[in-house]
């Protein structure tokens, strides 16, 4: 195994580790996010998929030489692995029908062994790409781009309109980053309120909703949501512009509250280098697979009131919703944001060599720190 082959199979161990640990903790009903119950069930979904792309990409090692990450910044991927990931997901059948099945490369390769007595490279190859190519067909992994899905429908019984949490996920080229989003918009369209509320104010049980719904719930509006969503979704944006552009750019929808969630930067030992003081730390770790940190971050941004709409002989205004920016706190400020938390997953071991060091409470200042430990989670340290 080359050096470069070796580093990347510790870094597919660390980063494997970390997302199962990450969704461990979102999927743990003692977790701090699991109080929002949809909310951490959506971003477990959006873990998976990823989880689901480093096992295509660590087969795809297997026949391939190279896999770049943003070893500097954000510790991910670099933006073209995914796009070869769903390029080779469109071309998956051609290439599988000129590779032998699995059993037939497992006879060749123990012929192979048995006439020559050497490891049947080439043949190895075949299998790892036949392996790669049946994961990237059959798994739901994590694209550049997701499109929306309606998780939820219920009515605002204040102003009787019907309302959706909606979410997407996209891949940042720029900063290499995971980002999923869920907003809560509110429906307007007389059709829809026709459709899903009832004389009482309350959601008409007649309608049956087979949730998750592909897309924005409003069929009239959902092509043009999906065009919003894919063109408004890089992390450059704070979360209060990708919300002001929403309000202003479909007048029967008013979002109420907007959420992003940045995973990363995810930090391993002798791989990436993003801190080096995280580095030097981690790299005393003993065992390499505890030789990671993973840190992210949930941005929300609300509307504190809403400027009711105008419509005269000459003109007209639209709703308006006003949404609140924590001016008082000046990261919440510059971030764009009604609110923020900061959170960091790191091993048990890991933890304890930050700490023995003296570097643990300058790290995690600022960060809710979540220790993996046997299987569990361990909050609130």
């Amino acid at each position: 195994m080359t050096p470069e082959n070796e580093a990347a199979t510790r870094y597919f161990s660390a980063i494997t580790a970390a997302l199962r640990g990450l969704e461990v903790f979102m999927r743990d009903d003692r977790s701090p996010l699991y109080r929002h119950g949809i909310v951490a069930k959506i971003v477990a979904e959006y873990i998976a998929r990823l989880d689901n792309s480093f096992s295509c990409w660590r087969n795809r090692l297997g026949f391939m030489e190279t896999f770049r990450i943003s070893r500097a910044e954000s510790g991910f991927p670099v933006f073209q692995n995914l796009l070869e990931l769903e390029n080779d997901r469109r071309q998956a059948d051609t290439r599988l029908a000129n590779i032998p099945l699995a059993d037939e490369l497992r006879e060749e390769m123990a012929d192979f062994i048995l006439r020559h007595k050497e490891f049947p490279e080439a043949l190895q190859k075949s299998m790892a790409e036949r392996l790669y190519l049946e994961g990237v067909k059959s798994e739901t992994t994590f694209g550049p781009f997701t499109l929306a899905q309606t998780a939820k429908v219920s009515v605002n019984p204040k102003t009787g309109r019907p309302y959706y949490l909606v979410h997407w996920a996209a891949f940042d080229g720029s900063a290499n980053l995971p980002l999923v989003y869920m907003v809560t918009v509110e429906d307007s369209s007389e059709g829809m309120i026709d459709q899903l509320v009832d004389r009482n104010g309350k959601l008409n049980d007649k309608v049956d909703i087979p949730l998750p719904v592909e897309g924005l719930l409003n069929p009239e509006l959902a092509h043009r949501f999906d065009d919003f969503t894919e063109k408004n979704s890089a992390y450059t944006l704070s979360p209060a512009t990708i919300a002001v552009n929403l309000d202003k750019d479909f007048e029967p929808l008013h979002p109420k509250q907007l959420r992003r969630v940045v995973l990363g930067p995810f930090y391993s030992a002798g791989i990436t280098e993003n801190n080096s003081t995280v580095s030097d730390v981690l790299a005393k770790v003993r065992k390499p697979e505890n030789a990671w940190l993973l840190t992210w971050t949930i941005q929300e941004v609300y509307s504190k009131a809403e400027k009711p709409g105008r419509k005269g002989l000459f003109s007209s205004e639209k709703t308006t919703q006003e949404f609140f920016i924590d001016t008082d706190d000046l990261e919440a400020a510059r971030q764009g944001v009604s609110s923020y938390e900061n959170h960091a997953l790191i091993p048990h071991e890991a933890y304890q060599a930050l700490y023995a060091a003296g570097e643990a409470q300058k790290i995690f200042s600022g960060y809710k720190v979540h220790i993996l430990s046997k299987g569990q989670v361990i909050s609130d340290v």
